[in-house]
């Protein structure tokens, strides 16, 4: 097996381990915070400690690479974060408004 086989690639910006929902960057990003394997496992309970070093060691192959993944993962949530500020839902209007309304 190919280590590529643990991931689905769905686009540019959108790799997860096959079976799941949960993208490599869950995973990396605690390994970057320097948990070890299992204590990942710990914090991600529907994976096995197979599928955990296969994404670590995938990074560790691939670092350059996904490193410029994980910033464009950061980037886009900043921006989708950015846009959601500057037009707030209807929904999320309405519940400022009902509590600009209570609090006077």
């Amino acid at each position: 097996m190919k280590l590529e086989d643990y991931f689905e690639f769905l686009s540019e910006d959108d790799i997860r381990l096959k079976g799941h929902r949960i993208g490599i960057e869950n995973v990396i990003d605690y390994y970057l915070e320097g948990y070890t394997p299992e204590e990942i496992l710990n914090e991600l309970p529907s994976l096995n400690l197979e599928k955990v070093y296969a994404t670590i060691t995938y990074y560790l192959h691939n670092r350059s690479e996904i490193d410029s993944y994980l910033l464009r993962l950061a980037k886009n949530k900043t921006e989708k974060y950015q846009e959601f500020l500057e037009n707030p839902s209807p929904l999320v209007q309405r519940l400022k408004k009902k509590k600009n309304s209570v609090l006077r």
